[in-house]
């Protein structure tokens, strides 16, 4: 019996052959603990073929990332294009053989504000846009400004990002990303609740019922940002804020309402020639080296008619 590791990849050749062209994507966002060591490998899955994974990672040195990113990933991957704004950063592997799959990519960066610490945690954006096999894709890492206060600084931020990445050298006759993924640190927070109703409903498996409290989920209702993006229903425990070293809600004097800052956002532009599929959308939380747990998603891309992208 073939392995399924070798099943995937057979299927991946055959229907890039036919009528369809499979591009399986894993996508990681995490904000780390300076301090602390980490390994990278417990939470990039090993066992799926994925033509790209894409890592965003925040609050820790550049230096020390690039080396355990690329120990950390499987021997079948490489580093095709990476972007830093301070402790911002963003990473694109690709299969060894992706170099003549790319036609173009480049990178962008924009700060909003905010800045300081001993490895300056700026706030902003960090971008890669990338052309792989005719799709044209760009992928967004973020940090954006704290506390459950700032809803509309927030909103501001998002469109500020959306309006100025890649519009430096704007081409009047460029044409659109086919897909864009926003991931990062949006910092958006459970609005309505105090810490301990919030802490007990979790504690008890009932972490669905503050949905309705989720400052992102209200603001993308209401139109103010995301249009038109897609996220995978919130069925994990909210990632932020835990005690570093354990999977223990913030007992500091502040006592933090948990909340979901950490997300995963994705928008299909050629809906007609492209259906994504969200295959999973998780928080890893035996990782308890920062106050944030990783979360990442993996999606799946389906062209129906290569021919017919624009």
């Amino acid at each position: 019996m073939p392995s399924m590791r070798a099943f995937i990849g057979w299927f991946l050749k055959v229907t890039e052959f036919g009528m369809l062209t499979f591009i399986p994507i894993d996508i990681l966002i995490w904000s780390l603990n300076e301090t602390k060591r980490h390994n990278y490998a417990e939470m990039i899955p090993t066992e799926r073929l994925s033509r790209i994974r894409s890592v965003g990672v925040d609050n820790v040195s550049p230096r020390k990332v690039d080396k355990l990113l690329k120990a950390a990933l499987p021997q079948t991957h490489m580093l095709i294009g990476k972007v830093t704004m301070q402790s911002l950063q963003l990473y694109l592997f690709g299969q060894k053989n992706s170099g003549s799959f790319i036609k173009e990519i480049n990178v962008d960066k924009e700060s909003v504000g905010g800045c300081g610490g001993i490895i300056g945690r700026k706030k902003g954006a960090v971008a890669i846009r990338i052309n792989y096999k005719g799709i044209r894709m760009v992928f967004i890492s973020c940090h954006l400004s704290a506390h459950a206060r700032n809803v509309e600084e927030r909103n501001s931020q998002c469109r500020h990002i959306s309006h100025s990445l890649f519009s430096k050298n704007w081409n009047p006759y460029a044409r659109p990303s086919h897909i864009t993924v926003w991931l990062g640190d949006l910092n958006y927070r459970l609005q309505g609740i105090d810490t301990y109703p919030a802490r007990n409903l979790i504690h008890n498996d009932l972490h669905r019922h503050l949905l309705t409290k989720d400052q992102l989920l209200q603001e993308a209702g209401r139109g103010q940002i995301f249009n038109g993006y897609c996220e995978g229903t919130l069925t994990f425990k909210p990632t932020y804020k835990y005690n570093v070293g354990s999977s223990n809600y913030d007992t500091s004097y502040k006592v933090r309402v948990p909340s979901w800052t950490d997300r995963i956002l994705f928008k299909i532009e050629d809906s007609d020639n492209m259906e994504a599929t969200l295959h999973s959308y998780e928080s890893i939380d035996e990782i308890i080296g920062s106050d944030h747990k990783p979360v990442r998603a993996h999606l799946c891309l389906t062209l129906h008619s290569q021919g017919q992208i624009k």
